[in-house]
């Protein structure tokens, strides 16, 4: 494993589910309970509707880039409705969208959060988060893991800054932050994250295994791959070291 690239990161943005939290152990109860509310009482349309969205509904595996590992609450909703929900899409967008901001309460973090980005923050590091799940769901999470006063960035798919893989929660990260995108680490578990980057022109693209993506399905769109986000640390210190 190499730190090349790490010596010109000046600011790193991360996905959350996945990346900062484990995402079978805090998503596959919340994925059960989406399905669940989109059935509306037909239990045999449950497991139908998580096949739909791409996890397994007998083992919880969720396949890597699909709906439920990538998607946002109104793609969801969407899916779920062409998949059989009887739901009207803005309702379950909403229904979906509530149930994702409480889902915090169930979220496995990867490690301390307060502590790695308490640390990366000492290293004069710019820390943004950017997920498909809601602002408001990121913001819970960020004050029930206690780095919320670390962030100085945070945009879900309802900021305004568009979704993923388009570029914008990158380069709204870059100008609120006053630094160029080449300055940025892109770190995330799926595809979407490692096409946002690109799509942006970040300087490093991270994959990390934490989440519904494996080293075979990242290899292609990502510089390289971590076992999980603590890693970043090492490769940080090595690249300082080298210059």
């Amino acid at each position: 494993m190499t730190s090349a690239g790490f010596e010109k990161i000046a600011g790193i943005l991360f996905d959350k589910d996945g990346t900062l939290l484990r995402y079978d152990e805090s998503w596959g109860p919340v994925n059960r309970e989406a399905a669940r509310i989109a059935a509306a009482g037909d239990a045999d349309l449950e497991p139908q509707l998580l096949f739909s969205g791409g996890m397994d509904p007998v083992s919880g595996h969720t396949r890597p880039d699909s709906l439920l590992a990538a998607g946002n609450a109104a793609e969801i909703a969407a899916g779920f409705v062409s998949a059989g929900s009887p739901i009207e899409v803005d309702e379950l967008t909403r229904l979906l969208d509530d149930l994702f901001v409480r889902s915090a309460e169930f979220s496995v973090p990867v490690t301390d959060l307060s502590a790695l980005f308490s640390r990366l923050k000492a290293r004069g590091l710019k820390l943004g988060v950017a997920s498909s799940d809601n602002e408001e769901a990121i913001r819970q999470t960020a004050i029930r893991f206690g780095f919320i006063d670390h962030l100085d960035f945070i945009a879900g798919y309802d900021s305004g800054h568009g979704v993923k893989p388009e570029p914008g929660m990158v380069l709204g990260f870059c100008r609120t932050v006053g630094i160029e995108p080449s300055a940025v680490a892109m770190v995330g578990d799926n595809n979407h994250d490692m096409h946002m980057g690109r799509n942006a022109g970040v300087g490093l693209k991270v994959a990390v295994l934490t989440g519904t993506g494996s080293r075979e399905t990242l290899s292609a769109a990502s510089d390289i791959c971590l076992d999980d986000i603590t890693l970043l640390e090492s490769l940080l210190r090595e690249a300082a070291e080298a210059h």
